[in-house]
């Protein structure tokens, strides 16, 4: 199924310009700072406003959102200072209670996005209303879940769509809440390439330090917008306050972004392109040969009754090969995880040859 995207077509918003922000706290919490946040934002030249109403939660106990009471608050900011306000649903009770209060952007969150049957019901809901939605990640790093998500709401006949790259939950925190995963995002475009991409570097970082430099990478990949977590008080937050800025910090963030064209392309650029398929021929050279030694390995390990996977051989394979690739100029780290995936074909190789009749 593949997807029949229409442009956002927001009133008011110059498309043409990158990158397309929406802004605003991270929750709805009280009226007074609904409003101070969005004027504030709007003096600043901002049009979209964000702010969460039902606040999904991990653990039990902490704030989830004003739900409906909110809603006239956001209705006042478009109402009072012309912005288009948008926030997350989770249930079709959530969409009727945004559409009846005249909310303008929908945006479905990571965990919703990971539930099928959750997203269905979404979809159903929506069907005969004409409302950009806006699709997050889920939380695992699982690229067909992703489209799959995408590809319910536009069976609803929902085709201003666009998506948000909030980044992937892991186990490792050293330094994202959660992991770009910059690989994902970008076959996404690859495959859609019309649809829209937001960049969300508060939920990626987690740290408000991290917020400039997730922006730039963002617009260095091309990607259409930025949804950006703004408080008139971030340090008070009722939620993710770490990952909040104010209005003022938010447009100094935005002023120093370097924009660069997508459409460039010189000669020397061209031949630039051309050594990296030399490189990527030689390499597919390299890893056939590689191949062809591993199966020799396999035959003779078939040959002697010996086990397939020597522990104590990929294990050596692996730092030593980090431990190059470092002095090299890489990290460590990737290297590791491509002579992983090389190992695994190679385990495989050797299989194939030791079960051959």
């Amino acid at each position: 199924m593949e997807l029949e995207i229409s442009p956002l077509n927001l009133p008011g918003i110059d498309h043409t310009q990158r990158p397309v922000v929406i802004a605003g706290p991270c929750s709805a919490e009280t009226e007074e700072q609904v409003m101070t946040s969005a004027t504030q934002l709007a003096a600043k030249g901002y049009r979209i406003f964000r702010a969460g109403v039902w606040k999904p939660r991990t653990k039990p106990g902490g704030f989830e959102g004003k739900g409906e009471e909110a809603l006239p608050w956001m209705k006042r900011v478009h109402d009072e200072l012309g912005m288009l306000t948008a926030t997350e649903v989770a249930t079709p009770a959530h969409i009727e209670a945004a559409l009846n209060y005249g909310i303008d952007i929908l945006w479905i969150g990571a965990r919703t996005v990971a539930n099928p049957f959750a997203m269905q019901e979404i979809a159903d809901s929506l069907r005969g209303v004409d409302i950009p939605v806006l699709v997050k990640n889920p939380v695992n790093p699982d690229l067909e879940l992703w489209i799959g998500g995408l590809q319910r709401i536009n069976g609803a006949g929902i085709k201003r769509l666009a998506a948000i790259h909030r980044g992937f939950s892991s186990y490792d925190k050293r330094l994202y809440r959660n992991q770009p995963m910059w690989s994902l995002p970008i076959e996404l475009r690859r495959r859609v390439p019309e649809l829209p991409i937001f960049g969300d570097p508060s939920h990626i970082g987690g740290r408000r330090e991290l917020i400039a430099p997730l922006c730039q990478q963002a617009m260095d990949l091309g990607f259409e917008g930025l949804i950006i977590e703004s408080h008139c008080n971030p340090d008070k937050a009722w939620s993710d306050a770490a990952q909040q800025v104010t209005p003022d910090v938010l447009d100094f963030i935005l002023s120093k972004l370097t924009i660069r064209s997508e459409m460039v392309s010189t000669d020397t650029l061209q031949t630039l392109r051309k050594q990296i398929d030399e490189c990527d021929n030689e390499l597919l050279e390299l890893l056939a040969r590689r191949m062809k030694v591993c199966r020799a390995i396999g035959q003779y390990k078939k040959e002697n009754n010996m086990q397939i996977v020597q522990t104590l051989r990929y294990t050596e394979i692996l730092d030593k090969r980090g431990a190059q690739g470092a002095l090299s100029g890489m990290s460590q780290e990737f290297v590791r995880a491509v002579f992983e995936h090389i190992h695994e074909e190679s385990v495989n190789q050797q299989i194939e040859i030791i079960n051959k009749k």
